[in-house]
């Protein structure tokens, strides 16, 4: 005899214990053909359906991740041809940068006129794009720092975790710009500052704490990198002063059609 409503019938899993080989019985069923069902064989089922789902997810994760490395290599060329064109625009980069909504919120004024010296922003993406990817500045030779090339990379490690290592800046005397006036505190691994805090950009090279949540990281590779001409143009503003067109067009072709049209008065 039942001890209790079928509502306290125990769930059954694949590791709790309970021999699969018992059905319970919930008295449950189709109502329209009244067939009963035994609820521990529906969720077996359930559960063999979500490993062949789990299966074709991962096959799907697979090809997708060939379909990503054979695109990978046919942008390569453009990549390459672009930063030649880019090469002759002065101060193509800097522009790009502070004109980005979230980078520019990692600058201070001391960073803007560094990258004034830099000549190319590069992101290559490892063979496996699951394992990481690459991250290079390159500065002519400058009043700030020895290096020309500044670089972050992101890994997964042997373990499964990501990691990042970066190039250690060697500043110049005077001019180490990520030493905050007063404290001298770092800028938190890939964190926007708080408001009014006069952090260095040039600390994210210092930070590889968190490399699994780099938000400036992320955005460097997947929003700039991709079209940096974008930002560079200011198409925002470019695309608010052609909304802003388009509606003066448009409020002028709604007062040319509510012009009365002129009317002959006859004699009555």
């Amino acid at each position: 005899m039942s001890t209790g409503p079928a509502s306290k019938i125990p769930k059954l899993g694949l590791n709790n214990g309970v021999d699969s080989s018992k059905r319970v019985m919930d008295g449950g069923g189709d109502h329209e053909t009244g067939e009963v069902f035994d609820q521990g064989e529906a969720i077996e089922m359930i559960d063999e359906l979500q490993t062949k789902i789990d299966e074709v997810n991962e096959r799907a994760s697979e090809e997708v991740l060939a379909v990503e490395q054979k695109y990978n290599k046919q942008r390569r060329p453009f990549f390459e041809k672009r930063a030649e064109f880019i090469s002759k625009v002065p101060n193509f980069w800097v522009t790009t940068l502070v004109n980005h909504p979230v980078f520019s919120d990692f600058l201070h004024e001391g960073d803007t006129e560094a990258l004034q010296f830099m000549t190319k922003l590069e992101v290559a993406e490892f063979d496996d794009v699951k394992s990481g990817y690459k991250i290079s500045f390159s500065f002519k030779e400058n009043p700030f720092f020895q290096e020309t090339v500044l670089q972050k990379e992101f890994r997964i490690n042997e373990s499964g975790d990501p990691v990042a290592t970066s190039t250690v800046i060697t500043w110049k005397n005077g001019k180490d710009l990520t030493m905050k006036s007063g404290k001298g505190t770092k800028l938190a691994a890939g964190s926007k500052r708080a408001p009014g805090v006069p952090e260095s950009f040039f600390c994210w090279f210092e930070d590889s704490d968190d490399a699994g949540a780099d938000e400036l990281g992320e955005v460097i590779k997947d929003d700039i990198w991709p079209n940096p001409l974008h930002y560079y143009l200011d198409d925002e503003a470019i695309d608010e002063a052609g909304e802003e067109e388009e509606l003066d067009d448009e409020e002028e072709d709604i007062d040319e059609e509510e012009e009365p049209e002129d009317v002959d008065e006859g004699d009555d």
